[in-house]
């Protein structure tokens, strides 16, 4: 692994699998295009050349020995980002589809003091690339599910492109849901009456490879994470 000194209190946790044809690209437009961030890629047990990548270019990364899944990668990045004490930590995919031009946007509300969980919404304004029409009724589905059971809607649950304060780093950097964990961090962070705030962003497609979702995988998707949403949403009402 690498390790870059620490000079800003903004992180941006970048998990990867597989993203040895991505990887560079997004690597490259951060640190030319946004460098008063710090970041850190997360390579999640990657069975192509993405640690040989990570490693040559001398980027800030991560290795994980065995392949810990979405959940698991994204979780070490936010013990990183506990361990050196950053006060904001960004998610951004590997695969190029969510634009570091938004991460300014997206992080200000948590500067000003405004918002604790911040989601780069591409529902919003509908704009740029809206995923395939199947997923399009999955995420509506689990949003519609997180209103009903909470009062509260989010558009977007699914969306990787998101911002937290510290209060959430240490959450996650303890907790973290390790399957498609993006609904359910949303739920802990509705349950615990923290303030959610969705904006717009432009998503591009996918640059290279395909995703890790089939159509099998998929509904193994929608049953696991409505039962884990309303599993989380007893577990609160029972300690309330």
């Amino acid at each position: 692994m690498e390790y870059i000194k620490k000079k800003s209190d903004v992180l941006i946790i970048i998990p990867a699998y597989n993203e040895a044809a991505n990887i560079e690209n997004i690597v490259d437009e951060i640190t030319t295009g946004y460098p008063q961030y710090d970041y850190v890629v997360v390579n999640d047990g990657s069975s192509d050349n993405t640690a040989k990548i990570l490693k040559k270019r001398k980027y800030n990364h991560i290795n994980c020995p065995i392949n810990l899944g979405i959940g698991g990668a994204i979780q070490t990045g936010y013990r990183y980002a506990k361990e050196n004490e950053y006060d904001i930590a960004v998610q951004i995919d590997g695969d190029g589809q969510h634009d570091p031009a938004y991460i300014g946007e997206i992080i200000a509300p948590i500067q000003r003091g405004e918002a604790d969980y911040v989601i780069g919404s591409r529902f919003v304004n509908k704009e740029g690339f809206q995923s395939s029409a199947t997923r399009r009724i999955g995420i509506h589905f689990l949003s519609f599910l997180i209103a009903v059971l909470c009062l509260r809607r989010v558009k977007d649950v699914t969306s990787g492109f998101r911002a937290v304060n510290r209060f959430f780093i240490n959450v996650f950097a303890d907790n973290y849901p390790i399957d498609y964990p993006e609904p359910e961090a949303i739920m802990d962070a509705v349950m615990r009456r923290k303030r959610i705030l969705e904006l717009p962003v432009v998503m591009r497609e996918r640059e290279a490879g395909k995703s890790s979702i089939n159509l099998k995988r998929s509904a193994y998707y929608m049953i696991k994470v409505s039962l884990d949403i309303i599993v989380c949403r007893i577990s609160y009402g029972i300690r309330r």
